[in-house]
Order: C-alpha cells, then structure tokens, then sequence
C-alpha cells in the first residue's frame, strides 16, 4: 500500500501546514492548562486548537484522516493514518521552557514511514520518508556513523522513581545509573520530539523513551530510521505503533544502548 504513496509530495505538502501553524504555536506558549489529564499532564487550550486545524487542513489537502493527541481518530495500526501531536513537550511550553514542538508522523499499517518535527521555539524543521535523507531546515544532513556510549549524550524519559506500571520507576532509576557511567552525558529533555529529532540529527548519540503513544514516538522514528539509526522497543523488537516503548539510537551505539538496559533492568523489560 504504501508504495502508491507520494513521499516527497506529502512531505511537502505536511511541511507547508506546519509552517503556517509556527506563529500561532509561538504566540501561545506560557498557556495555562485547559484539559488536567493527571497531576503534571495537561493539554492547553492552544494544543485542542491547533490540533483541530492541523487535522481539517490535513485531511483537506492529502485525503488522508487523522489521528491526534487530543481528540484521536482512526486506529494507526491499521491503513494509512497521521498521528499528530499539536503540542509536545506540553509542560515546557506551558512554563515557557522552548523545548517544545509540533509532531506529525504517517504510519502505514502500524509502520512510521514519514516524520516531521517542528520546534518553532528553536526555528528548526527536521523532515523525513523512508528512504531518507533526514532533511534539516529543508537541507540534507549526513547519514548517522557508528559511535558509542561512551562519546555521545545520551537522551533519557522522564520518570517519578515511586511510580509503578511496565516500567517501574525504580527500576528506570538502576538503568539511569547504569547509563550514567557508561554515557558521556544524559539529558532529560521533557520532549520526546526533540529527544529522537536531535538523535536523528546525531546531537544525541541515542535516547530512551518509556511511552508508548504513536504520536510521540512514529515522527521520531520516522527521522530516525532514515538518518540511518535504529528504532526497537526496550526488548530490540523493531518499533511499531503497538510497541510499549522506544529506544532510539546511531548504529553501534544502540546495541550497546541495549545491553545495559538489559543488565540494570535485570532482563525483566525483555517482553
């Protein structure tokens, strides 16, 4: 199915909508939460309207329906759907933090085949289909290399260490440390965009995201994997809309990433 696709044309015509949604996502940040999801999870009133506009623009101009953050949509693991996050890394934007931005992926029965990043916060646009090349501000960048823990920062999802479910945040706190003296650097950034975006661009050598929802994570992946990086879940299976988890990173690096998940988690994320 994917192979009647047009990449370039939707890549094209999904960047031309974003761009006309930057000033209204600038002019919006410090907004006040609208929508309480959970103690710190909110949505802002600007995430409900843009992600309505977004959606109508892009339903109008690529035939294509929508599945958004806030107001959802058709199943992505099934046909070819967008996911859309109006507004990623909502705390930051809220509190006036500018790692912040807009994500848009197209999956294809559950496969992220095309990504954006928006963070107009930072004026950079990171695009990509495929078959690559990850495009920055509209310019090819270089394929990832093989590099390591060792030389490169590592991004790292946020966690509460007395919070329970599939990853228990104690045991995110041992796999922390276990990164932290094998990695240059670790950085939690707040926003998973920026976090497999900047690993895409080989800012971050890798990154490890606990969250589960396609709309974080297809975009990223999308970039990832046509920058010439890997993209499985905590247990290496490669990532789909229905995998539990992410763990992104340069060739060489992500096996390495994997290993020491899998010796301070104690093998218990291996699903």
């Amino acid at each position: 199915m994917s192979a009647d696709l047009d990449y370039p044309r939707l890549l094209h015509v999904a960047g031309t909508i974003l761009d006309g949604a930057v000033e209204e996502f600038r002019a919006g940040v410090g907004a006040p939460s609208a929508v309480v999801k959970g103690a710190t999870d909110f949505a802002t009133q600007v995430d409900l309207d843009l992600e309505r506009r977004l959606s109508a623009e892009l339903a109008e101009q690529t035939q294509i329906p929508v599945h958004g953050e806030e107001f959802g949509g058709p199943d992505p693991d099934s046909g070819v759907v967008w996911v859309l996050d109006p507004v990623d890394g909502t705390f930051n934007y809220s509190t006036g933090v500018p790692l912040t931005g807009i994500l848009l992926g197209l999956v294809v029965d559950g496969d992220p085949i095309l990504g954006l990043t928006w963070l107009p916060l930072q004026n950079r646009r990171y695009a990509a289909h495929v078959d690559g090349p990850l495009l920055v501000d509209g310019e090819p960048a270089p394929p990832l290399t093989e590099t390591d823990l060792a030389t490169s920062v590592l991004a790292y999802g946020p966690f509460n260490a007395g919070y329970g479910g599939r990853y228990p945040g104690a045991q995110r706190a041992d796999v922390l440390r276990g990164l932290s003296s094998r990695a240059a650097r670790v950085r939690m950034t707040g926003s998973t965009g920026v976090d497999l975006s900047f690993t895409a661009a080989g800012i971050f050598g890798g990154a490890v995201i606990f969250g589960r929802h396609a709309w974080d994570n297809a975009p990223g992946t999308a970039l990832v994997r046509a920058a010439g990086g890997v993209a499985t879940d905590l247990a290496g299976a490669p990532w789909t809309v229905n995998s539990p988890s992410l763990v992104v990173g340069a060739p060489g690096l992500h096996s390495e990433l994997l290993d020491v998940i899998t010796e301070a988690s104690h093998g218990e994320w291996k699903e």
